[in-house]
């Protein structure tokens, strides 16, 4: 089991992930915008952030270059619904896993999860 910190602004999305991810044997705790999420983040441990790139306050771009000073090595997914935030991504792939376009799966974005989570542990 892994703790996921999701950041997502939309409610019904992020209601969604936390039900597959639950499912699938993860403990997930979501938040609904990148300020929130790093608020949790200096008070629990997490093994994995799962956040769309587009949120008001502190976006998924800016959420995810913290996590990866902050707390090296968690890693980290992004979503996005929209192509042109896409390529905002591009340059982070030593921070970001993977970045997943919306909408999709939820065998998918399941998998993605598993898949960053092993790479996770084999890295050590």
């Amino acid at each position: 089991m892994a703790r996921v910190l999701i950041a997502e602004d939309e409610p019904a999305v992020r209601e969604f992930l936390v039900r597959a991810l639950a499912q699938a044997g993860h403990a997930p705790v979501a938040v609904a915008d990148g300020q929130m999420a790093i608020e949790r983040l200096e008070r629990d441990r997490f093994d994995l952030l799962v956040t769309d790139i587009v949120m008001p306050h502190v976006d998924g771009v800016q959420l995810a270059l913290k996590a990866g000073r902050d707390w090296p090595g968690m890693p980290v997914l992004l979503m996005t619904a929209h192509p042109r935030e896409h390529q905002r991504a591009a340059g982070l792939e030593a921070l970001v896993d993977r970045v997943i376009l919306k909408p999709f799966a939820l065998d998918a974005f399941v998998a993605a999860v598993e898949d960053a989570l092993a790479r996770r542990l084999r890295r050590g």
